[in-house]
């Protein structure tokens, strides 16, 4: 039996942390994108609603595709199993400085070596 590989993503949007399931991740072609496709979320019981869980389903009904600003991205990880989708609160929440997302590294702004 072929299993499918499944991907954990984890991003970070605003001052929230996702951790989102996937069965296709890939380079984007939009410039500094990567493309997450066949997005999974984990099967909860009747008796229990995580409202984490509700609330990416909600945000992320509908959705075929999503496109993940390359800067954003914090780990991309493959599983045998799909775990269950999260939101973080950011540790810099309480924090009033914020680290502004780079650039692509160029190599004519490198230092130059002697």
């Amino acid at each position: 039996m072929n299993k499918k590989i499944v991907y954990r993503i984890t991003f970070q949007a605003n001052t929230q942390i996702y951790e989102l399931y996937a069965h296709s991740v890939s380079e984007s072609e939009m410039f500094g994108f990567i493309e997450v496709d066949e997005l999974v979320f984990g099967t909860s019981s009747q008796v229990l609603i995580d409202p984490n869980d509700e609330k990416l389903k909600t945000e992320f009904a509908g959705v075929k595709r999503t496109y993940i600003p390359l800067h954003n991205v914090l780990r991309i990880d493959t599983l045998e199993k799909e775990g269950i989708a999260k939101i973080h609160a950011s540790s810099s929440d309480n924090n009033n400085v914020r680290i502004l997302p780079t650039g692509i590294l160029r190599r004519d702004l490198l230092p130059k070596d002697s």
